[in-house]
């Protein structure tokens, strides 16, 4: 049991604490990473360097260039009734501390050539590891622990067929994103045994196949991924997929995706019939997916509202080995106010995700496979998203960010988030209780009522200079009725606050 929750537990995936009081046993090899940070040593060694003010720049002659790169964060996390203590009420004999501070760091150390053949045929390639770990107890009662992981190592080579025509193939371990990356873009798994949960600073996917075809502003893409999970847990999954997009200006573009998953043991929850009941499990449901994914954003009236930016997302999946139909969808529109005091940028959203309804035999849990779940992407809510992934759930999302000096910003974001199905999983084995209903006591899971929380943050970013940057931050839960409904009472409010520098290179 501890392996299939481990298994939709990403770094954008957590997951409630009653359900991880318990250690898990962890066994590790570095030997890929050991020979990626030895070549990365090798491959550092001074040698000729071009005069240049890139300081990482290590040779450009004769059409070869090498150049290393270097990322660092350290952050300090402190949180107070953390999951809305729901493990006093769902685990009281695991001493779950639902006050927790730890600090957490990483190193990622790489280095990328570009080598031009000629004019029309180019070779390139990176390779890089994550050094990272977790000093004290973090959210998920997991900490003083880190590893050493090798992150990207691919090679690639790219063809000028004609004037804005290329043809590009890599392949190897890399970073990948598809659209917006509602679904597609977090390759890797930090925190438990890798440390650094919040920082998140594995990406890349443990197994890239990528060719693109280019011509003007249409990409036409295919791809085959295979994320890097957490080795005890891994769901082994492996999927392939296309992807046509169009750019037609700087960050507006629109697409479609549609992908297969071929290979995967992770298992879905299903409600029971009616809600009357614990959710069933059932395993090996990712694999055999295939889902559609329909995006565009950008400047829609460029020559009339300059500063308008509007978006629409909608996603389908379908599982005709499991009877799966699931659907999910985003609106967004923002405005720059680029002649105010301070430059605001204020934007809204609504973006929903199907559950499962209980009333019927068909499945409609959506899965998020691998967003990216960052307050600025595809995460729902600030504290919300470290207990519900995009399943079953929906929220209206405002922001509004100011700039007092060219090198400070200040962002405040508000969420309010809802739960589409009741008596359904909003969460893996999601709190499952005994609820007495007419004098008869019945197993039920989800929540009873749709208003799960109300969350907001407010985060203050600074630009120290050209290559360091500091990131405060401070965020409050509300939870709703849906929340207070599990525990059969009034829920704490959650509170939590981070303080974090990242240099990157």
């Amino acid at each position: 049991m501890n392996r299939l929750m481990r298994q939709l537990i990403q770094p954008h995936m957590p997951y409630f604490p009653v359900l991880c009081m318990f250690r898990l046993p962890c066994t590790y090899t570095t030997n890929r990473a050991a020979i990626a940070i030895t070549a990365l040593i090798l491959l550092c060694q001074p040698i000729p360097q071009a005069q240049s003010n890139d300081h990482m720049l290590l040779y450009d002659a004769d059409g070869l260039k090498i150049r290393a790169h270097l990322q660092a964060g350290l952050n300090g996390v402190a949180e107070q009734n953390l999951f809305w203590n729901f493990a006093d009420s769902f685990a009281p004999s695991s001493d779950y501390n639902p006050r927790k501070q730890w600090l957490e760091g990483y190193i990622k150390p790489g280095i990328s050539f570009n080598n031009d053949l000629n004019e029309r045929l180019h070779l390139y390639g990176k390779a890089s590891a994550v050094a990272s770990g977790t000093l004290g107890i973090d959210a998920y009662d997991t900490g003083n622990t880190g590893r050493i992981t090798l992150e990207e190592a691919y090679l690639g080579v790219r063809t000028e067929m004609s004037a804005g025509t290329s043809l590009d193939f890599s392949y190897g371990p890399r970073e990948y994103k598809v659209g917006t990356g509602m679904l597609i873009a977090n390759g890797g798994n930090s925190g438990f045994e890798r440390g650094a949960l919040k920082f998140g600073p594995r990406k890349a996917w443990k197994s890239a196949a990528i060719a693109k075809l280019s011509y003007d502003g249409f990409n036409a893409t295919g791809f085959y991924l295979q994320p890097n999970e957490l080795p005890d847990s891994s769901s082994n999954t492996q999927f392939l997929g296309t992807e046509l997009r169009y750019n037609w200006g700087t960050e507006s573009f629109a697409g479609i995706t549609y992908g297969h998953v071929v290979k995967s043991n992770s298992a879905y929850p299903k409600a029971a019939p009616d809600g009357i009941g614990a959710p069933s499990i059932l395993p090996d449901a990712r694999e055999g997916l295939n889902f559609i994914n329909a995006y565009a954003i950008g400047k829609p009236l460029p020559n009339i509202i300059e500063n308008l930016i509007a978006g629409g997302e909608y996603a389908y999946e379908w599982n005709d080995q499991i009877n799966l139909s699931a659907w999910a969808g985003r609106v967004y529109i923002g405005y720059n106010f680029t002649d105010a005091v301070w430059s605001p940028e204020l934007a809204v959203a609504y973006q929903t995700f199907s559950g499962d309804d209980p009333h019927t035999s068909r499945l409609e849990r959506f899965d998020p496979l691998f967003y990216e779940g960052n307050p600025s992407s595809w995460s729902t809510g600030s504290k919300s998203s470290m207990v519900f992934i995009n399943s079953n759930v929906s929220a209206y999302l405002v922001s509004l960010r100011v700039k007092p000096t060219e090198r400070d910003a200040l962002t405040l974001r508000y969420a309010h988030i809802r739960a589409n199905e009741l008596l359904s999983p909003i969460q893996f084995g999601q709190g499952t209780r005994v609820e007495t209903n007419d004098g008869v006591p019945n197993p039920i899971a989800g929540v009873t009522s749709h208003h799960l929380s109300d969350d907001v943050f407010l985060e203050y970013n600074r630009v120290l200079n050209s290559h360091t940057y500091l990131t405060v931050g401070f965020s409050v839960s509300f939870p709703g009725s849906g929340i207070d409904s599990m525990i059969n009472g009034k829920a704490p409010i959650w509170t939590g606050g981070f303080a974090n520098v990242v240099v990157n290179f």
